[in-house]
């Protein structure tokens, strides 16, 4: 069950950043400017925040495994519009489309693990199928751009349309056995939707939990968006070296994840770990700002493992949590009410940065400013975790 949730998760991130990956190359081929990843980033996201709500009562009806396989097909189609139509309306269109097939992956491993998992392993468990999100980063980061390069951007959205489509492919010989729990009876209607919003609502803990990841996805996905084109921009880096500059920080958050995890189960708890992630958030966002243009490659790479192992490494601890406070039976409806907060983080963070940076003539600025919002967040949490203070 780790496994296929794993594998599906790495291949529904691999689609959402494949476009941020190549960037240049990709606003090169719509004669637009790569700052405008950042609205291809938000539509993504747009999608993925409906999707996200209406999550839980489709993998109640329909099973986890056929919610996850639709989300797959859905962001195949997604890329090959992409990859079809040389246009900015096709490319949002195609941004909107993978969106609502990243959306319900999340809610739909959560209920599979939630009821499978050890409370005492929860964390461990939870992160380690959510280094799916920073391993497809990875290997949008170091297989895109080549292909890209030596092929050209379609052929690069062609390669992962296919690996998503064979992956939905791969999941169906276990459908029947990790679906068994679902109820084919139950209606699903669009009034339903804004239930796990309601559920947030109501549960102090979930609301915490959701505000704290609103700031915290919108510092990963500045990361992933922006800092392939800030790297070629400002420190003058090749479009390889700086996919395998996000490729690096990815793998940070595929270590960090696993180990986060490890110690919220073993050593410091949930909420304790979060905070000092916040901490070392706004000291990544910081100094990623400060880079001098003549910075040592590999003093670079190592600042973004640390970046990457902080701003893509909170989420399994996360998404934890928020299934330990969900009520008995709605851990897919709790993460897809926190998770469209979530994803909200996403559609914002990218678009402000963008603005903020335009206005301020340089990536720098939107970094730095990413600093005391990480700072808040820690301070949050630290009051939070006080006696009295979790509500």
């Amino acid at each position: 069950m780790l496994a296929v949730t794993l594998a599906i998760q790495a291949l529904v991130s691999m689609a959402a950043l494949a476009v941020p990956a190549m960037a240049p190359a990709f606003a090169a081929r719509l004669g637009v400017s790569p700052a405008l990843v950042g609205a291809y980033v938000t539509t993504v996201y747009l999608g993925a925040t409906v999707a996200s709500m209406g999550a839980g009562p489709l993998v109640l009806r329909f099973g986890a495994v056929r919610v996850s396989q639709g989300g797959l097909a859905a962001c195949a189609l997604g890329l090959a519009l992409l990859a079809l139509a040389p246009r900015v309306e096709a490319a949002l269109l195609g941004a909107l489309v993978c969106g609502l097939g990243y959306g319900p992956i999340t809610p739909a491993s959560s209920h599979l693990l939630a009821r499978s998992t050890p409370a005492e392993r929860a964390a461990l468990v939870f992160s380690i199928k959510q280094t799916g999100v920073p391993l497809g980063g990875v290997m949008a980061g170091a297989l895109v751009p080549p292909i890209a390069v030596a092929a050209g951007a379609p052929a690069a959205l062609w390669a992962v349309c296919v690996g998503c489509a064979l992956c939905a492919v791969a999941a169906q010989p276990l459908r029947q056995a990790l679906d068994a729990d679902r109820e084919p009876r139950r209606p699903v209607r669009l009034a339903g939707f804004g239930g796990p919003l309601k559920l947030v609502a109501r549960h102090a803990p979930l609301r915490r939990l959701a505000a704290v990841s609103f700031v915290f996805s919108a510092m990963q996905m500045c990361l992933a968006t922006f800092i392939v084109t800030y790297l070629t921009s400002m420190l003058g880096w090749s479009l390889v070296s700086a996919g395998a500059g996000l490729a690096t920080a990815q793998v940070g958050g595929v270590v960090g994840r696993v180990l986060w995890g490890w110690v919220a189960d073993r050593w410091a708890g949930p909420l304790a770990v979060l905070a000092a992630l916040s901490l070392l958030m706004a000291a990544c966002t910081a100094a990623t700002a400060a880079l001098p243009g003549a910075a040592s490659p590999w003093l670079v790479l190592a600042l973004l493992a640390f970046f990457g192992a902080s701003a893509t490494g909170w989420n399994g601890v996360y998404l934890a949590e928020v299934a330990r406070q969900a009520p008995p039976g709605q851990a897919s409806s709790a993460t897809g009410g926190t998770l469209a907060v979530t994803f909200f983080g996403v559609v914002v963070g990218p678009a402000l940065f963008s603005a903020v940076s335009a206005a301020g003539g340089s990536y720098r600025v939107g970094y730095a400013l990413l600093a005391p919002a990480g700072l808040l967040c820690a301070l949050l949490l630290a009051r939070a975790r006080r006696p009295g203070r979790g509500d």
